[in-house]
């Protein structure tokens, strides 16, 4: 292209190379170039009759007003633990919440520093030596492992296995990550809510790229035969892949010493609260694989008199100018949402996180205990350890409990017929018996 001699140097091009594409292509304008159905297609007027900010104001508050005011005992990866308003008031300085990313060191060694350090909670959690600080969310940390275990693993291996408990949302996006490099997600068999070991063996051949699992499962049990996992992974030189969240790494079997060659999963269940939607994906792995992870990496290094500087080290988001010799593609700042991860994991200090991953299991059980007493339910489903949330049998179709319950004020998750599922945390534990009345009500 000719440098230009008029118009803006930040347009990226002007009415004659538009005409150039356009014919390139055979179409007639851009508007050919999108398909936008008639009924969704902006007609150049919003219909919007003008009000003032008292008048929308008060309409917004009425439309709010309408929302149902439900206590959620609910989970499955999305968990809401109490937030300490320091996690917020340091959160929102400016320097913080203004800093797009962290290109320039010079500028942003506080930021950096904090990302460091959250980086550093994750190692010491995990056993593994690196963790990153730029991953969407659980489920695009799972696909990234899966893709990655295409690059350190001198195997032909396609498959992919999970547990048959996967939830959906998350295989989904395993399944998209999978679609590029051509990779197979195959599920393995789980029994009272962990790993099926023999049926897991069964399932395994040296075509397995990857095999992953969950501590606490997606049921809340928590998982017993990690060792056998890890074992049956590496005999036939496969990833093995393990899911949890910071809580739960505070109490639970570290990573790195079941032979875990990847942790991932959500961060944000610290910092943030149920989101539903706003995430921090976990990646931690072993040194050795440190050229192959994806997102960016804070490190240590020193200025030019010999004082303490923090640098992002690598940054494969700058990658996508390498096409398919990149390692990864994902390009994402979850900063702001590590940084708060880590203020609430240092706010809490090494004996309170454990302290909140115990009342993670005693709650589970107390709350399964009295749902166990209620005539027409049975609570635990499964003979195991729980971690938050468990599952529960009802005599009644577990729809018809849900929906009354969501009329006491309530909700719950149905993962079956007869079967729901119930989440408790720090966050709705003062409403244990509200909610155990409402069961026996409905039940």
């Amino acid at each position: 292209m000719t440098r230009r001699t008029r118009g803006s140097p930040y347009a990226p091009q002007d009415a004659a190379d538009t005409e150039a594409m356009l014919a390139a292509v055979g179409a007639d304008s851009e508007e050919d170039l999108f398909d936008i159905p008639e009924s969704v297609r902006f007609d150049g007027a919003f219909d919007i009759d003008a009000r003032s900010e008292r008048a929308v104001r008060r309409q917004v508050e009425r439309t709010l007003g309408r929302n149902d005011d439900l206590t959620e005992f609910m989970g499955r990866g999305h968990y809401d633990h109490y937030v300490p308003a320091l996690v917020d008031d340091l959160s929102s300085r400016q320097e913080f919440l203004t800093s797009y990313t962290q290109y320039q060191p010079e500028v942003a060694q506080g930021f950096l520093q904090a990302l460091f350090e959250y980086q550093s909670m994750l190692v010491e959690l995990t056993g593994l030596g690196v963790a990153n600080c730029s991953m969407y969310d659980a489920a695009s940390a799972l696909g990234e492992a899966a893709t990655l275990s295409q690059r350190v693993r001198s195997v032909s291996g396609d498959r992919i296995l999970v547990p048959d408990q996967l939830r959906d949302g998350k295989r989904e996006v395993l399944e998209q990550y999978a679609a590029g490099p051509d990779l197979r997600v195959e599920s393995y068999p789980t029994a009272a809510g962990t790993v099926d070991v023999d049926g897991l063996a069964a399932a395994l051949d040296d075509d397995a790229a990857m095999v992953y699992a969950e501590n606490p499962t997606v049921c809340g049990a928590v998982e017993e035969s990690l060792d056998a996992v890890g074992e049956l992974a590496d005999d036939h030189d496969a990833l093995f892949v393990l899911g949890s969240d910071p809580v739960a790494l505070a109490l639970l079997e570290r990573p790195a010493d079941v032979g875990a060659d990847v942790v991932v999963g959500e961060a944000s269940a610290l910092g943030v609260g149920s989101a539903y939607g706003m995430g921090m994906g976990i990646f931690a792995t072993r040194e050795e694989y440190l050229r192959q992870v994806p997102g960016r990496l804070v490190g240590v290094s020193g200025d030019a008199t010999g004082r303490r500087a923090f640098t992002l080290t690598l940054q494969t988001r700058e990658q996508h100018i390498r096409k398919e010799r990149a390692t990864s593609n994902i390009c994402t700042n979850q900063a702001w949402v590590a940084l708060r991860t880590a203020i609430h994991v240092a706010t809490l200090g090494p004996d309170g996180l454990v302290d909140l991953a115990e009342d993670c299991v005693r709650l589970a059980a107390d709350l399964a205990d009295r749902l166990d007493d209620v005539s027409g339910v049975i609570a635990p489903v499964h003979d195991r350890y729980h971690f938050r949330e468990f599952q529960a049998k009802t005599d009644q179709p577990a729809a018809a409990v849900a929906s009354d319950l969501e009329a006491e004020g309530f909700a719950v998750h149905v993962v079956g017929d007869h079967r729901i599922q119930v989440c408790v945390t720090d966050a709705n534990e003062p409403e244990m018996d509200r909610f155990v009345d409402a069961v026996a009500e409905v039940a």
